[in-house]
């Protein structure tokens, strides 16, 4: 027929290291609507208009896509909470604290799912203390901290996950207001540091 219309769809040809940014965005977007074990990749695939086939061209398994998906969005979490470079050490702690308290307030079950996840595509406790060690690193590096703190400053990013995780599964109106709980946090650093110099 003269009026038909023929809709040809074209697949946008990329580089591979792009193909492959594009595919982990796609995942990274999916992440926070679903847990990673019910990402489809068939819908990954479908989204970035190439077949499946290809997409395990760029990752050989499954499970390869899945982490390579959760390393994204964890160094996406360091990304976000990393205090400015150039912050005095002080105001550098307070940075990593109101941030990582936003990010967490922001996206509670997704930083649930993606530390703590269910299933077999959680991290494991070597990938949560890995997590953790990174952002202490960070947070060393912010305030200058040499490498015989590491274990308290990793304790320490324990125990303000853990605090942030209380904090933003309360309500609102119940809970204590950010300013108290990031002091709080900023003041226990120090005194932990303190105490294990005194042994």
């Amino acid at each position: 027929m003269l009026n038909s219309v023929t809709q040809v769809t074209t697949r946008a040809r990329l580089a591979p290291e792009e193909r492959r940014r594009q595919l982990l965005g796609i995942g990274l977007r999916m992440l926070v609507e679903k847990p990673i074990q019910e990402l489809s990749l068939d819908a990954v695939a479908a989204e970035a208009g190439i077949s499946r086939g290809l997409l395990f061209h760029y990752f050989p398994t499954k499970s390869d896509y899945y982490d390579e998906v959760i390393g994204a969005a964890l160094r996406r979490v360091l990304r976000n909470v990393s205090p400015d470079d150039d912050a005095p050490p002080d105001e550098a702690l307070q940075q990593f604290l109101e941030r990582y308290y936003a990010l967490v307030e922001r996206r509670r079950e997704f930083y649930l799912a993606l530390v703590f996840g269910n299933g077999s595509m959680s991290l494991d406790s070597a990938g949560i203390e890995t997590h953790r060690r990174t952002l202490a690193r960070r947070v060393m590096a912010a305030i200058g901290l040499d490498e015989r703190t590491l274990p308290v400053v990793h304790a320490w990013t324990a125990y303000v996950e853990d605090r942030c995780l209380q904090w933003s599964g309360q309500p609102a109106d119940t809970r204590a207001d950010l300013a108290s709980e990031v002091a709080r946090c900023a003041r226990a650093l120090p005194a932990l540091i303190a105490v294990e110099e005194q042994r």
